[in-house]
């Protein structure tokens, strides 16, 4: 594929780095000279010297042709702006890094669907979810986010027997909002039909709006349990994240920061969160803090070693488990023999994200990784004339072993039932085991001529 990373810094390097391993054909634009001659000698790509928001940079650098724009500066503004144009001068897909939560914030405006964006990437947010992914518990072992965060999918181990076990999937009268996406019984993951049955030792994945998704869980997991004391050093956009993530499940969070003003603006953002002046690098701050008793210990202060050297206090003082942010690569030998549990890379999970968006024709993003069985996760663009417009839904033919979880449309998100019709321009979120998922991009993709 042709692919255009707009920003030659740390992470579109890395980024094309990857691309170039995977053999497709990457084009840099980097405004700096100096660091554009230094792409261009270490690196099997195409550089071109200018500013990304330049309309005649970017036609330099063959947007017009191009599969994938990756808009990766270190300036929003800039990246919002070049992917808009890039999309209006022939781009097929066009990604967005972005800083802070106020551009996935739907609430006070949707910078996505205003300047055409197919996707938004923040390093911060998906850090913050792999993390949480990685944080296991028996009650929500997947916490993912789609549909621009207006659906989340979360795992639900059926423990013991329930209003809702042994009973067929329609006789559970669940609401709108939610939907039972995948089945994982001995040792098989499968999509299920309206005929199946839930039961006991199965792992359900639920798919929903997230607020529904608390009063659902209790039709199938009922039991009391203990919080785990997690504590979190580094209050930045990963650190903030992370914490309202696991503060709304079965855990109670503390965030440390060094910074007071940032204490303090925190504190009055979110009364929820607790909120502590300290220094993780600090053995005392930390014993103060009670760290030995932390059930997980997360470092994510924005540096590799301040977070290396975190864990390494909060392993002596005796936290059970130890994560951090640890960004460059030539520390990834060295993290598990410093008592490091798990370590995160912003450059990884973004790179993630990246390869999740190689595709063509209707899909717009898959993730091949969440599910077992085979199962991937799919976003596809409705395309004008497909045969999946030509009625309601209980009226097109879809393949066996799919389904389609989520409509998102003009900035909202619904569920789709029998009855439901889409229209182009609306992007869906389906569910589909990867044999059945050709004759799902076939219904997708518009009638050829």
């Amino acid at each position: 594929m042709k692919i255009l990373v707009l920003g030659g810094g740390v992470i579109g390097t890395s980024v094309a780095e990857i691309l170039c391993e995977q053999r497709h054909k990457v084009t840099i634009v980097e405004k700096s000279p100096e660091i554009a001659a230094q792409i261009d000698s270490e690196m099997d790509v195409n550089v071109v010297v200018g500013s990304a928001s330049e309309s005649s940079v970017l036609f330099q650098a063959g947007v017009t042709s191009v599969d994938l724009c990756l808009a990766m500066t270190g300036n929003v503004e800039c990246n919002m702006l070049a992917a808009s144009m890039a999309k209006e001068m022939g781009a097929t897909r066009v990604a967005v890094r972005v800083y802070g939560k106020i551009f996935r914030d739907l609430s006070t405006f949707d910078y996505q669907n205003h300047f055409r964006i197919d996707r938004i990437l923040s390093p911060e947010h998906l850090t913050a979810m792999e993390f949480a992914r990685r944080i296991h518990d028996s009650s929500s072992v997947t916490i993912e986010y789609f549909a621009r965060g207006q659906l989340e999918m979360q795992d639900v181990l059926i423990m013991r027997p329930s209003q809702a076990t042994g009973k067929k999937l329609r006789q559970l009268h669940l609401p709108p909002e939610v939907r039972i996406g995948s089945i994982y019984r001995n040792g098989q993951t499968t999509i299920p039909t309206a005929e199946d049955t839930v039961e006991v030792g199965d792992r359900i994945s639920l798919l929903g709006e997230p607020d529904r998704l608390t009063e659902v869980k209790k039709m199938f997991y009922i039991q009391s349990y203990k919080k785990q004391k997690v504590i979190i050093a580094g209050g930045g956009e990963t650190g903030q994240h992370l914490a309202r993530v696991l503060s709304n499940r079965r855990y109670s969070v503390t965030i440390m920061d060094v910074d007071r003003s940032r204490c303090e603006n925190l504190a009055s953002q979110d009364e929820e969160l607790t909120i502590v002046h300290a220094n993780a690098l600090r053995r005392n701050d930390l014993e103060k803090e009670g760290v030995g008793d932390a059930d997980i210990f997360i470092a994510c202060t924005g540096n590799d070693e301040d977070n290396i050297m975190a864990c390494v206090e909060a392993e002596t003082l005796g936290a059970k488990k130890r994560m951090a942010v640890v960004t460059r690569s030539d520390y990834a030998n060295v993290t598990e023999r410093l008592g490091i549990n798990e370590a995160v890379s912003p450059r990884t999970v973004m790179a993630k994200q990246v390869i999740g968006l190689l595709n063509s024709g209707p899909i717009v993003f898959r993730n091949i990784s969440l599910l077992s069985g085979g199962i991937e996760i799919l976003e596809l663009e409705v395309f004008q004339d497909s045969p999946v417009t030509k009625g309601s839904l209980n009226e097109v033919t879809l393949p066996a072993k799919t389904l389609l979880a989520a409509v998102l449309r003009e900035g909202y998100v619904y569920l789709p039932n029998a009855q439901s019709i889409l229209q182009q321009g609306d992007t869906v979120v389906a569910l589909a085991q990867a044999d059945a998922i050709p004759s799902l991009v076939t219904v997708f993709s518009p009638a050829k001529k």
